[in-house]
């Protein structure tokens, strides 16, 4: 028996008339009494490779045991196609079934599915085109981000998933015990006693790694963290999930100015890898659900985003208002803008991505940097069509005493941070960073309208299923 091919390989048709054997699940059975056209996939590709199987040489049994679904072996000759849409087929000698698929109740028949079904059966959905596509998608996104910052000698950074400091101060964190919840031991306050946890303190499972990779970034130069961030935030939109893989670097001596040049590199590379390296799958994706989505990404490289301070943009979308533009929610300056506030400036006002800056300090976290007016922050968010806020970032604070000030404002408390807080003290200096949610990217570079859509088992609220 000769050895596997991918059908990726294959369907490249760098050489025919030769022995292949290939492995995957049939998507669709067709054909007449003489002759049957099995479409295989293998995940290797959004395309299939036709079988043509010639039914008087095989049993009756094995050709009926092949329905959409099953898993087969096909052994044969690969040979120029003779139909369209294709430019090669294998005509099987030999056929083996290693898992059948009963037509009466395997849910993935040949006809349309609402996204919204294909979530309740997200265990079978990675056997769709739509999410073979997409899985793929995350794979070559995943592949760019740690090449990306391999190639600018970065060092991958891991940072614990278990916490006691929450980075945001906003509480919305996922508590993490093997305390008895029916039967917690209490303080003589009645207070739930921690000492008795595992870790003998209250830890929870983290929102960001920013903090721990800005200790490495203080002695490494250049750093990221690449995994999983969790946020108990009772969302119930297209574009929050409760689990969710955020990509943090940080970099030592870098401001403001370097952080937004950095990102934008960065978010450009993963754009441009995708086109390159993924335009059947995302050319699946237009077809099927944003006729644009390719247009969109060039547009993208084509020029440098937009630079902006946070003042200069709410008088943007003030003078909307004035001029008869309705949004949902009110915008004044202080206001944290809101998804529809964002895409205006982005879709509609530059129509091009947007870095936003110098937002008021009471909206933005303890740590970053204040401005010399004490009253915005060196921060910055980059705003993208369809999206919003897929980067959010800042120069962080390097001045101790400001940074524990401004940590007791936002009611962060001390013995959480004091390690943070720490090392302003020993070889403090300017460093800059941001973090990139990585379902954003990919609702992005998909089309895809939801992100419960872009990762494979969503975490939300009332539902963590599978």
């Amino acid at each position: 028996m000769s050895k596997r091919s991918m059908i990726v390989e294959l369907l490249q048709g760098i050489s025919t008339d030769q022995e292949a054997t290939v492995k995957g699940w049939v998507r669709t059975k067709r054909g007449n009494k003489n002759v049957a056209f099995l479409a295989l996939n293998d995940g290797s590709t959004i395309h299939n490779l036709q079988i043509v199987v010639d039914l008087p040489s095989f049993s009756s049994d094995l050709i009926s045991s092949i329905t959409t679904g099953a898993c087969i072996r096909a052994t044969g000759r690969l040979v120029a196609s003779q139909g369209k849409g294709q430019s090669v087929e294998l005509q099987a000698t030999d056929l083996e079934v290693y898992g059948t698929a009963d037509p009466n109740t395997y849910p993935l028949q040949k006809k349309g599915h609402s996204l919204e079904f294909l979530r309740e059966i997200a265990h079978l959905r990675p056997r769709t085109n739509t999410f073979g596509a997409i899985y793929r998608l995350r794979h070559h996104m995943a592949y760019a981000i740690h090449t990306f910052f391999h190639q600018k000698g970065f060092f991958y950074f891991n940072a614990p998933l278990i916490t006691g400091s929450d980075c945001e101060g906003a509480g919305q964190m996922f508590q993490v015990t093997t305390l008895d919840l029916a039967n917690c031991p209490k303080t003589e306050e009645g207070a739930v006693d921690y000492s008795r946890d595992f870790f003998a303190r209250q830890t929870s499972l983290t929102v960001s790694g920013q903090l721990e990779a800005e200790m490495a970034a203080l002695a490494l130069g250049g750093v990221y963290t690449f995994g999983p961030t969790f946020r108990a935030e009772n969302s119930n939109t297209p574009r929050h999930l409760a689990e969710f893989w955020m990509c943090e670097p940080e970099v030592a001596f870098n401001e403001i100015e370097d952080n937004m040049d950095l990102a934008e590199e960065f978010i450009k590379f993963c754009v441009r890898w995708a086109l390159d390296h993924c335009i059947d799958d995302i050319k699946f994706l237009a077809e099927h659900f944003d006729k644009d989505l390719v247009e969109r990404l060039e547009s993208v490289l084509e020029k440098p985003f937009v630079r902006l301070t946070y003042t200069e943009g709410v008088e943007i979308l003030e003078k909307a208002v004035a001029d008869g533009h309705k949004f949902e929610f009110p915008i004044y300056w202080g206001a944290d803008l809101a998804s529809e506030h964002e895409r205006y400036l982005v879709e509609q006002h530059f129509k091009t991505p947007v870095i936003l800056t110098d937002y008021p300090k009471e909206i933005k976290s303890f740590y970053m940097k204040l401005n010399d007016d004490d009253k915005t922050v060196r921060g910055m968010d980059i705003l993208f069509p369809k999206i919003g806020e897929i980067i959010g970032g800042s120069e962080r604070e390097a001045d101790y005493d400001k940074l524990r000030k401004r940590a007791q404002e936002m009611n962060v408390p001390e013995k959480d941070i004091w390690w943070y807080l720490e090392s302003r003290k020993f070889g403090t200096c300017p460093h800059s960073g941001f973090g990139l949610g990585f379902e954003r990217l990919l609702l992005f570079v998909s089309g895809m309208a939801n992100i419960r859509d872009v990762i494979p088992f969503p975490r939300t609220p009332k539902s963590a299923e599978f």
